[in-house]
């Protein structure tokens, strides 16, 4: 039986946090909030809603190391605190959660597999977004040889604690917005089955976004080029995996 958390990475999204956690209220499951280093306001309403709600788990970054690093701290508490299974929640009000049941529903039918959300854009979303996303959906598929892994960028997903951490302690994985396609590439390599569930996706009217388009797309590019060169040695087996071999 899964034991399943919710993990909800935030940096300097006041209103989205207390939004967010709103919304995952009536789930009645516990939250575990990585707070990457956020500026006073948003530090002050973290605070504010870990005394109000006794579900909810904080932990309080020095600094901003990054959204990746957040994510790994997060994972790392919810398997000290007993969880087998977390679904993380971006802060930053993109996803419709009212698909959480459908992708817990899955990770329950199937515990091993990484349940993946998949965007469904609305008009809201910039052109220039959209292409580099699908940019990032062909080196994915060209790294794994398969198209199992629809959407590498979501951050609403359903992790299986136990892979996943045991990935995170073989190899270092990137800290930024590098590593939510880092770890499912890496994760395919070793096997792991992807299930995915469409979310209804928009970008909010004067929405903050930590996207820094040279730094992280200079980052998801060198991420890219490694991965290429790291699956060169593991050609025979995935193409053995892709035909059936």
């Amino acid at each position: 039986m899964n034991k399943l958390c919710f993990l909800v990475p935030v940096y300097n999204h006041t209103n989205g946090i207390r939004n967010t956690i709103a919304r995952l209220q009536k789930y009645q499951r516990d939250c575990i909030v990585v707070n990457d280093g956020s500026d006073q306001p948003c530090h002050d309403a973290i605070a504010t809603l870990a005394q109000s709600h006794d579900w909810l788990h904080v932990i309080h970054q020095p600094t901003n190391y990054g959204k990746g690093a957040a994510v790994k701290a997060g994972l790392q508490r919810a398997a000290e605190l007993g969880f087998t299974h977390a679904l993380q929640v971006d802060a930053d009000e993109q996803h419709d959660l009212t698909a959480i049941p459908a992708l817990i529903e899955r990770s329950e039918a199937q515990p091993d597999a990484t349940i993946l959300g998949v965007p469904v854009f609305d008009a809201s979303v910039p052109t220039i977004r959209h292409f580099s996303r699908y940019l990032t959906h062909v080196w994915v598929w060209i790294n794994t040889l398969s198209l199992s892994i629809e959407d590498s960028m979501c951050g609403f997903r359903i992790y299986p604690l136990a892979a996943t951490l045991d990935l995170f302690n073989s190899v270092k994985l990137g800290d930024r917005m590098d590593f939510d396609t880092e770890v499912l590439v890496r994760l395919h390599w070793r096997g792991m089955q992807f299930i995915s569930v469409p979310v209804n996706t928009y970008y909010p009217v004067n929405g903050i976004s930590h996207f820094r388009m040279v730094r992280d797309n200079w980052l998801i590019t060198k991420m890219h080029t490694k991965l290429f060169f790291r699956m060169l040695p593991r050609l025979p087996l995935l193409l053995k995996r892709a035909f059936g071999g």
